[in-house]
């Protein structure tokens, strides 16, 4: 072999490694590389929230007891305000006490909780179990309770005891007040006694 061909097929290898390390993935990621990372602008643990509300509005000068409505505590707390879209997270669980008109304590519970500042609304997820003041028992898999119109629902399967009457009513989709006064169920079945009227 002469050295004009050595010399060519050299060149030619040599071009093809710079044309083959040169060459740019162009495959585009569509998968959980593709998805950006969202740090938490804040952590905080043995979280403590309190929704306190004034019976009149106050005004600068003005100085009024106020009167607390709900408690929100949780063992771990991140702080996502500093998105779009902001939101607060309880990976660990939360609990939030809720407090009626005459000062009753209704207890809410889940493996996990997001509060969405935006809309005010508490997404309540994993074993999440409702306890009335007077022994009612609301447990399902997903709850939300609206904060604004203080209104709890879901479209999920529930369990609802009722130790009064002994009912134990099981159903799925659900909509109610704070202390279930009111609840209205969307579909329902299971052991369920209904007390008459006497006239």
């Amino acid at each position: 072999m002469s050295k004009t061909k050595t010399y060519v097929k050299s060149i030619v290898i040599g071009i093809m490694a710079v044309l083959f390390f040169s060459c740019k993935d162009k495959y585009e990621r569509v998968g959980e590389e593709a998805i950006p990372q969202v740090f938490p602008q804040g952590i905080a643990e043995n979280f403590e929230l309190t929704y306190t509300e004034t019976l009149e509005s106050l005004k600068i000068e003005d100085t009024d007891s106020s009167k607390v409505i709900a408690v929100l505590t949780s063992p771990l707390s991140k702080n996502f305000d500093n998105l779009e879209f902001p939101y607060r997270t309880f990976p660990d669980g939360l609990k939030v006490v809720l407090f009626d008109s005459q000062g009753n304590r209704n207890t809410i519970v889940s493996d996990y909780g997001i509060i969405y500042a935006a809309t005010n609304i508490i997404d309540l997820q994993g074993n999440v179990v409702v306890i009335t003041h007077d022994g009612k028992k609301l447990e399902a898999p997903q709850l939300y309770y609206d904060q604004d119109n203080e209104w709890i629902f879901t479209q999920e399967k529930f369990t609802f005891t009722n130790p009064e009457d002994g009912t134990i009513m099981d159903g799925e989709g659900m909509d109610f007040n704070k202390d279930l006064s009111f609840f209205n169920a969307h579909r329902t079945y299971g052991l369920m006694t209904i007390k008459e009227e006497k006239e």
